[in-house]
């Protein structure tokens, strides 16, 4: 088993001695900072009362490509002059916004103030015709968490997890329980409150990102952690949410081990993958504390369809959203800056086709677990 990771080793080193450079992850805001803010804000609204003039809120502009940029060992992060949108009270198309912004600065200030915690589902259930979807209260608390310069965890606003993960790793929560995720046949729900664990515990030689819930049950019903342990797998369901990306985060601050990415070979698992490497557009004034730029994909690769001659009945023809997904994807600068992910991406577009990493169970059942990563962890087969 030793030389299975002879080449995961090397690169762990490698890693840890880049480690340091560039590092800025942002930290939590007191929460006596976090109040002192929520009321700047609403003594700006009280002011223009005072002098009769209508009161508006100012908010960053998280949708548009324009308003991030690139660092290489941060991920997408928002620009210092982005453009603000301007949420008027007197302005019919603006003014719920207003309302609904003003009705979450009040339940995030009470909870901050008195020390608890409420999720977002908590909060949308407790009155869901004031805000109409869980979508909308979600992107308002972006908002606000981009407005006030303070990152989510800080808000004391916790989001359900919807991410698994197994493997030889064991920590406590905020609250002391102990959490073993080392069973080889059930994974343990991502904690909703990541900021709070600690006492990480493990011996893993890497952390192994599964896009898919499928694939990853797939790798656990096959004791892929016993066989290949020691080491940590966690999946997002698909596009991670953000308890996920923060687990991989504090694993890679915590471990300082490989990260990989599983993923299937079409444009939007390429897209997941970089989520969690690079981070998202939307939350990009979060990139210090949600990316993790040393992640590497590690299959599947669209050069491994032909590498590994999996059957032509299996592959998926492009459709017209893959084609604009890969071209909008050869566009951004943290692909450009990598070119095996370029040539790999070139191929996929040349072939027109997408193959789901379920796919190399046409060419053995146990193929995925038994030989296919086991021989790209042994040789270095990741880019």
């Amino acid at each position: 088993m030793a030389d299975q990771f002879i080449e995961v080793d090397k690169l762990r080193d490698t890693l840890r001695e880049s480690l340091g450079k560039d590092d800025k992850r942002q930290e939590d805001i007191s929460r006596p900072d976090v109040l002192t803010r929520i009321e700047s804000v609403i003594q700006t609204i009280v002011i223009s009362v005072s002098e009769g003039e209508a009161p508006v809120l100012r908010v960053m502009n998280r949708s548009s490509w324009d308003n991030v940029r690139f660092h290489e060992s941060v991920g997408l992060v928002q620009k210092t002059d982005v453009p603000v949108r301007t949420l008027r009270c007197d302005c019919p198309s603006s003014a719920t916004r207003f309302a609904l912004t003003l009705k979450l600065l009040s339940v995030i200030y009470k909870l901050v103030q008195s020390d608890s915690y409420a999720t977002k589902r908590d909060i949308y259930y407790n009155d869901p015709q004031l805000f109409g979807s869980q979508t909308t209260l979600d992107s308002i608390l972006d908002d606000i968490s981009c407005m006030l310069k303070v990152p989510r965890r800080s808000l004391h606003v916790c989001a359900t997890s919807k991410g698994f993960i197994s493997g030889d790793l064991c920590y406590l929560e905020e609250d002391g329980t102990k959490v073993d995720c080392s069973s080889s046949s059930t994974a343990v729900p991502v904690s909703s409150n990541v900021n709070g664990i600690r006492n990480i515990v493990s011996s893993a030689k890497f952390i192994l990102i599964v896009e898919k819930d499928a694939t990853f049950q797939r790798l656990l019903d096959d004791a892929f952690c016993t066989r290949l342990s020691p080491c940590i797998i966690i999946t997002g369901k698909g596009v991670p949410d953000v308890n996920s990306r923060l687990m991989v985060r504090k694993l890679w601050d915590t471990l300082n081990i490989p990260v990989f990415a599983l993923v299937d070979a079409d444009p939007y698992g390429i897209e997941i993958m970089c989520i969690y490497k690079y981070g998202s557009r939307s939350l990009a004034f979060e990139a210090h504390s949600l990316t993790v730029p040393s992640v590497l994909w590690l299959g599947l690769l669209p050069s491994d369809i032909q590498r590994y001659r999996v059957p032509e009945e299996t592959l998926i023809p492009f459709s017209q959203a893959d084609e604009s997904k890969i071209n909008s994807l050869r566009t951004r600068d943290y692909i450009s800056c990598q070119p095996a992910w370029e040539r790999e991406i070139e191929t996929m577009q040349r072939l027109k086709q997408k193959a789901e990493i379920q796919c190399l169970a046409s060419i053995a059942p146990h193929f995925l677990t038994r030989v296919y990563l086991p021989n790209k962890l042994r040789y270095g087969g990741w880019i």
